[in-house]
């Protein structure tokens, strides 16, 4: 597994992991837990669509490989997400830049199970930023990946 490019506590706290970010794509995976789950006992919709969400964004970073952290961060504009199976057991997440302008990256990305089959399909625009508008105006930078702290 790889370090993600900047530290992403909530995703770190899920366990998600990233297994590869290359031109234009990048794929994660995380094995389900209990906490994962919904009333139903199979990952709850949040769950799906935060790792699609976080995959769009990664491929849409993946062409910024040689900058610093992967170059300016992105927010997610918007999003529409299509559920087709329900998940269990691992997931793996694949997001591919579609295509970008100097400042929108449009993506799509798609879940699996461990058995190939497609769990979810998403759509998103993001928006590249070198820093996020933020209460009282202030200016909240990329958080950098902390040495040392394991797979962020």
């Amino acid at each position: 597994m790889m370090q993600f490019p900047v530290h992403i506590p909530f995703i770190q706290a899920l366990g998600v992991e990233l297994v590869r970010i290359d031109e234009g794509e990048a794929e994660l995976r995380v094995a389900l837990q209990e906490m994962h789950r919904n009333s139903f006992g199979v990952a709850h919709g949040g769950v799906i669509m935060t790792l699609l969400d976080v995959a769009m964004a990664h491929a849409a970073r993946s062409i910024h490989r040689d900058r610093p952290d992967f170059g300016p961060g992105v927010v997610t504009v918007e999003m529409k997400t299509s559920f087709m199976r329900p998940g269990e057991g691992e997931l793996r997440a694949v997001g591919r830049l579609l295509h970008r302008t100097a400042t929108l990256a449009f993506c799509d990305g798609e879940i699996f199970n461990a058995t190939g089959e497609r769990l979810a399909h998403a759509t998103g625009t993001f928006k590249y930023l070198r820093a996020l508008p933020s209460e009282g105006r202030g200016i909240k930078p990329l958080q950098r990946r902390l040495e040392g702290s394991g797979s962020d």
